[in-house]
């Protein structure tokens, strides 16, 4: 199986970037993943959608990879 790593680059540098900035003092999903798992006690709607489009680099490289070593004969 011969897995095409231009396909891969582009999702890994989008949660290397996007995904994971601002990187001081943590990255921002961590802190608002860390928020939401301690109870998510004041998360506000825009709060969530931070977390969604902070997340969505994450969930495009886990399909791309699925897509990459699970293909169909």
């Amino acid at each position: 199986m011969k897995v095409d790593f231009k396909q891969i680059l582009m999702p890994l540098m989008v949660c290397l970037t996007l995904g994971l900035a601002p990187f001081t003092p943590e990255p921002h999903i961590v802190g608002k993943l860390k928020w939401l798992l301690g109870g998510a006690s004041g998360m506000m709607p825009m709060d969530y959608f931070d977390l969604i489009l902070h997340g969505f680099p994450f969930v495009w490289l886990i399909w791309t990879l699925f897509k990459a070593f699970v293909k169909k004969n």
